[in-house]
């Protein structure tokens, strides 16, 4: 019977179903690489959530044989080094795109209508800050979705039902397989430009992908929103161009750093809408995540678990023995 170590903290219904598979378990829920090491040298299985998988964590794991993420990212995991064992890395798969794209659009919103400000203004008695006209609509604006995977794609139907028309930016997507939803935008240049709000949907990339450059191509009126990965937006840049007015407000649900220091530059702006990293973490998608995380374990070792939910190709011989 394999035992398995689940470091982060779980929905409930993720530990019932293990408990329901009378498999043992190590349970850490604090979310951290030193917190879990203790546990790793009896661990067959991982289910981790955000916190770094590192080279050196996995070598003091040698009878490791699957690790499964609580989402769909794997930034902090050092998957070479799992490749280098052949142990899979497998991911949830679809659960957690409508709460992020709800997210999303709440983000685009705020922004907008310059939330953050307004309720400033009214819990200090400001009362005419209303009169400032500092807020827009989003009926009949362009949003531009970098990334048109399946988060951009429900993120477009709110948008339409909010009167915004969508176009998107995904290179990736060949001619003939374009989704419905959205105009495909092929030049990221003059589809920045032509933008009121613009929407990161994208894995992380070794750089970032809106820099001063990019970001001085946006109207002065536009808003910015990534619930994607850090790294993404150069944010040091983001809040110069806020500060100078040369963008109307941003969105940021994800940083470079998490948790940013208190210190961050984006922190004094109230044209900012701020949320840490929460926006898969809605009540059900908690559950779904936790749920689906544990049952990646139970069909490795059943000898049934989906492919396509693996991330790591190397691995994928292994998963083919393993079901015979």
């Amino acid at each position: 019977m394999p035992h398995l170590l689940v470091a982060g903290k779980l929905h409930p219904s993720g530990l019932d179903l293990l408990r329901a598979a009378r498999v043992s378990f190590d349970y850490v829920e604090e979310i951290s690489e030193s917190s879990y090491q203790a546990c790793l040298s009896k661990a067959d299985a991982l289910v981790i959530r955000t916190q770094p998988l590192s080279a050196a964590s996995i070598a003091k794991a040698p009878g490791l044989q699957i690790v499964s993420r609580h989402g769909v990212g794997y930034d902090a995991v050092d998957v070479a080094a799992l490749n280098a064992r052949g142990i899979p890395l497998c991911i949830v798969g679809d659960v957690n795109s409508s709460g992020v794209a709800e997210h999303a659009m709440m983000l685009i919103l705020a922004a907008t209508h310059r939330l953050i400000a307004a309720d400033r203004a009214t819990r200090e008695g400001n009362w005419g800050w209303r009169n400032g006209l500092q807020t827009q609509e989003v009926a009949g604006k362009r949003l531009l979705i970098l990334g048109f995977g399946r988060i951009g794609q429900k993120l477009a139907a709110l948008a339409r039902a909010f009167g915004m028309e969508v176009h998107a930016h995904d290179p990736y997507i060949p001619e003939g397989g374009w989704p419905e939803g959205a105009t495909r935008a092929t030049d990221l240049a003059p589809a920045l430009a032509q933008a009121d709000a613009v929407s990161l949907h994208l894995p992380r990339a070794d750089r970032a992908v809106l820099g001063a450059a990019e970001l001085a191509l946006m109207k002065p009126t536009a808003v910015l929103v990534n619930t994607a990965r850090g790294g993404l937006i150069e944010e040091a840049a983001l809040a110069t161009a806020l500060r100078a007015g040369r963008l109307g407000g941003a969105g940021i649900e994800v940083f470079d750093a998490e948790p940013p220091g208190r210190d961050h530059p984006l922190f004094g702006l109230d044209q900012v809408v701020l949320t840490p990293h929460n926006a898969a973490l809605t009540v059900e998608c908690a559950e779904r995540m936790a749920i689906a995380s544990v049952q990646n374990v139970l069909d490795y070792f059943a000898g049934k678990l989906d492919p396509a939910l693996v991330v790591n190709a190397a691995a994928i011989g292994g998963l083919r023995e393993l079901a015979k």
